[in-house]
């Protein structure tokens, strides 16, 4: 069933995920009409929110991203109450596990950060951690760090939350609608092509996530954002699982562990995968991930399958996400979180409402951020990468 688009309209808004759901919501509570979403899937959030694992977290190595955190993540508790969506925020907590000297030494540089802005991170001794997770085998683990005020959240609770406020602000939210070209004129944005028509509007805002860089193209520039596959699965109902079992993520092989349902998800970065667009699921690579995991975790070898997938990451050289205006007059980007987008979508909705209305960013100053850093060699590396 093909959908009804407008001709004109004041903002458009590209992608249907959490970054262009809470910019089209963070812009209509601010008064804006005539607010179009387009999303090119059937539904909303089906694209790299739909596929992620919904952990959220405080710990990061850098302040900008404890602080996007700090203000994010409270949005997120808030969000039955603020939007009537219910979005199933468990608070179990995230554990690193650390082996090696080098991420100790890291991590606690980390960590002087987080005290420092507030952040409680605990530092928990191996013996400690052998004795939370008797299920493991954490025979080398040294040390570990743990933030019980973290979780996991509800992605398609807190995409839809935003989309079903949205609309009732009169947002019109479409979906099946692909980009697929940008009418410039002068150098200042007019408006988007699309597989269903044009659409003419004086504010385009880039919140495609992975393919971010397919839009700016359009546009006639390049973004430093690439897609980069990452794939999971969950197991069947497991035995012996405690219902606080946290976010357990072996940092030196990027493996991590958490519980859905009566089971397990399990989920490890590809050291050797490739830049692209490809969202099926490596069997070699799932087979090694459950060799690894059950290194850890014996019990895994009795699971079975019950579900598994790919998503895509948005990369950028840092690992920074990048806001604000491009070089095109009224296109404005927010992308490149390299995993952590959807922790920091409710904030950064706000934010780029802010840009766009103010033309400065009230709630945190994220000026850093900008596209310019990468030329300019501005650029600020997270560390806390999974």
């Amino acid at each position: 069933m093909m959908n009804t688009i407008p001709k004109t309209a004041d903002f458009i808004v590209i992608g249907g995920g959490i970054m262009g759901a809470s910019t089209a919501y963070h812009l209509a509570q601010r008064g804006c009409k005539n607010v179009v979403l387009l999303e090119k899937e059937e539904f909303h959030g089906q694209g790299a929110t739909g596929r992620c694992a919904g952990g959220v977290r405080y710990q990061f190595s850098t302040e900008i991203n404890i602080r996007l955190s700090q203000i994010s993540l409270p949005m997120i508790e808030r969000f039955p109450e603020e939007l009537g969506q219910e979005v199933d925020f468990q608070k179990a907590g995230y554990l690193f596990l650390l082996n090696n000297e080098k991420d100790i030494a890291t991590f606690e540089r980390n960590i002087n950060l987080q005290h420092s802005l507030g952040v409680m991170t605990e530092w928990l001794s191996g013996d400690e951690v052998r004795k939370r997770l008797p299920m493991m085998k954490l025979k080398d683990i040294v040390k570990a760090a743990f933030n019980g005020n973290e979780g996991l959240v509800d992605p398609n609770g807190l995409v839809m939350g935003y989309i079903n406020a949205a609309s009732k602000l009169g947002v019109n939210a479409i979906n099946e609608v692909e980009v697929t070209g940008m009418k410039i004129i002068s150098g200042k944005v007019a408006g988007v092509e699309t597989n269903q028509g044009n659409i003419d509007a004086p504010v385009v805002i880039n919140c495609a996530g992975p393919w971010a860089g397919q839009i700016t193209k359009f546009a006639g520039f390049d973004i430093p954002i690439k897609p980069l596959r990452r794939q999971m699965l969950v197991t069947t109902p497991l035995q012996g699982i405690p219902e606080d079992f946290p976010m357990v993520i072996d940092f030196a092989q990027s493996l991590y562990f958490h519980r859905e349902g009566e089971g397990i998800l399990t989920g490890m970065s590809n050291q050797d995968e490739k830049y692209g667009f490809d969202q099926s699921v490596d069997s070699d690579f799932e087979l090694f991930n459950m060799e690894r995991a059950i290194e850890r975790m014996p019990i895994l070898e009795t699971a079975g399958l019950t579900s598994h997938w790919a998503g895509l990451y948005e990369v950028t050289p840092d690992a920074h996400p990048i806001y604000g205006k491009t070089p095109v007059d009224g296109l404005f980007l927010v992308g490149g979180f390299s995993g952590h987008g959807f922790m920091h979508g409710p904030v950064s909705g706000k934010l780029m409402s802010e840009i766009i209305l103010d033309d400065e960013f009230k709630t945190l100053d994220v000026s850093m951020l900008d596209l310019a850093r990468f030329e300019e060699n501005r650029l600020i590396h997270e560390y806390n990468v999974v």
